[in-house]
């Protein structure tokens, strides 16, 4: 009866992720199509110590800052957005819909939105600023290194921040009422509630969003594919592997930084669930 999971998932995950390893140890010929020799780890070391390692480290260090600044902002953003939606008042319901709105548009939509927002010359940013009368209305946001992964960070944030705040209300929910009634029976003020009832029973629900966004931000693709291309500082790990593997038709080098991204992933899942899983596991209990 366990068959033919097995076999569904030997066959959109075992087969590619088998097929791009073996891509990655040969050579192919970009004037002969389908001509290919065996040429062991040379793609990996190229990728890593070769003609190629200052690209493939650059694209490593920009991919991590994107992930570490903005999976920070989405859950500082996230849980002051599920502490507001959690709190009963007139319209609660309709704020809960429209929080979510931005998580709803597809990631290809929102990087479009914001291209066009911090257009340079007619980009409602650069307009208002420039209105205003405040710094920056001349700045071509998407054209210098800094800006460029700042526009990025900011979409990213805008977008899956709502995604952290639903899954922290979800751990809001579950924390008995008489908890915070006893609470304040004994005289405990907002902030102390915050810190020693709503913090520690959240944290497991903090946790699981984590694993989520970062393992989500270490893959990401389709912003700096639409904003930018990759250019000015915001070239990821992702964004590299499909533009040497197809753009520049290198197919066992493209392969190979494709295998090495997979890696990165799956290092940091292990970590995850190894030090990060067991704390879920002690603190539900």
């Amino acid at each position: 009866m366990v068959s033919p999971s097995v076999l569904v998932i030997a066959l959109v995950a075992a087969y590619p992720i088998g097929y791009a390893v073996w891509l990655s140890l040969h050579q192919y010929s970009l004037i002969h199509k389908g001509l290919s020799r065996w040429s062991g780890f040379r793609n990996y070391s190229d990728a890593l110590w070769g003609a190629h390692h200052s690209d493939f480290w650059s694209a490593f260090k920009t991919t991590f800052i994107f992930t570490g600044i903005s999976v920070t902002l989405e859950l500082v953003l996230g849980l002051a957005m599920a502490l507001a939606m959690h709190q009963a008042f007139r319209g609660r319901g309709l704020l809960r819909a429209t929080v979510l709105v931005p998580w709803a548009i597809l990631t290809v939509v929102t990087a479009m939105t914001w291209r066009t927002i911090f257009e340079p010359n007619l980009g409602f940013a650069n307009t208002l600023l420039r209105t205003l009368h405040l710094p920056g209305g001349h700045v071509v946001w998407l054209g210098q290194s800094g800006y460029a992964l700042g526009v990025m960070i900011f979409a990213d944030v805008w977008k899956t921040a709502p995604f952290m705040a639903l899954l922290l209300l979800a751990g809001l929910q579950v924390i008995p009422g008489d908890v915070y009634d006893a609470a304040k029976v004994d005289g405990a003020t907002a902030w102390q509630r915050f810190r020693q009832i709503t913090i520690p029973l959240l944290t497991p629900a903090i946790l699981v969003a984590l694993i989520f966004r970062t393992l989500d931000a270490l893959r990401v693709f389709d912003l700096p594919f639409i904003l930018t291309q990759g250019a000015n500082g915001t070239e990821t790990l992702s964004l590299q592997a499909q533009q040497t593997l197809v753009n520049d038709g290198v197919i066992g080098l493209g392969s190979s930084l494709s295998v090495l991204t997979f890696l990165i992933v799956m290092v940091v899942s292990f970590l995850y669930i190894r030090f990060v899983g067991g704390n879920i596991r002690a603190l539900a209990d």
